[in-house]
């Protein structure tokens, strides 16, 4: 049966831990009782320090690992549907492509995974090389790419089919101001659609700009949600975003 419609993506008292040592009897918290929810047609922001969770919350949500307690949804359905998948565009921060093939190959090759064939897979893959500026770079094999490349190239290969819910993991590094100009008018483009884009960073600067509202994750637990004007209102005499990140998670477990 399906849950909470309204929400693209719905984490519910969810928590992962990690046994450590040679027994595994000691455990390591990568995040504890998130409840957390994104709303269809949003663009919503999870920020966050280094190891406070993000990461283990996108697992989560695009069925890489399961929790060790609690439940997830995606696109109304329990993650472990893996057929909602296919409605998933997914950017990853270090991108792993085989760097002996070429841009479009590496397209057809993702897109022949999704369900995607004949016309309308060239048809896609010659509108996203163009769309993020590779059209020109499709026959060259990607290890000579630069690091703006790839990030352009795994925007590209998120978008092929066309997603529902598109997942961003760090999209701005190693992208120049075009780039990052590129970014802002896919994701205006989404919410724009109705689609949702769910985007995870460890800086404010693009989530400022794109997000209607966003969630701060310190050590593993949900220390802020709500829009970004509610964020800007606090601690702004602090001039680095884990200094405000730990001063909100300090002020929230106090309560």
């Amino acid at each position: 049966m399906e849950r909470n419609v309204n929400c693209a993506v719905h984490w519910e008292h969810v928590s992962k831990f990690y046994p450590v040592g040679p027994t595994g009897w000691r455990r390591v918290t990568a995040v504890e009782d998130i409840t957390l929810s994104v709303p269809y047609g949003s663009v919503f922001g999870l920020i966050g320090p280094n190891r406070a969770g993000k990461t283990t919350l996108l697992k989560l949500l695009l069925s890489l690992t399961y929790p060790s307690a609690g439940q997830i949804y995606r696109l109304g359905r329990p993650a472990h549907d893996i057929h909602t998948l296919s409605r998933v565009g997914y950017m990853h921060e270090n991108h792993a492509f085989p760097y002996y093939l070429t841009a479009s190959e590496i397209l057809y090759l993702y897109g022949g995974l999704t369900g995607l064939a004949g016309a309308e897979l060239r048809r896609r893959v010659e509108e996203e090389l163009r769309r993020v500026g590779l059209a020109d770079r499709q026959h060259e094999a990607i290890r000579t790419y630069s690091k703006g490349m790839l990030q352009r190239l795994g925007l590209a290969q998120a978008l092929l089919a066309e997603p529902e819910l598109l997942v961003l993991d760090e999209p701005t590094e190693g992208l120049d101001l075009a780039g990052r100009q590129l970014l802002r008018q896919v994701v205006t483009a989404m919410r724009q659609q109705g689609k949702t884009v769910l985007m995870v960073s460890h800086t404010l600067a693009e989530i400022e700009q794109l997000c209607d509202r966003v969630a701060v994750l310190v050590a593993g637990r949900l220390a802020f949600t709500g829009t970004m004007a509610e964020l800007q209102s606090n601690h702004l005499e602090y001039d680095t975003l884990e200094k405000k990140l730990m001063a909100i998670y300090e002020q929230r477990i106090a309560i």
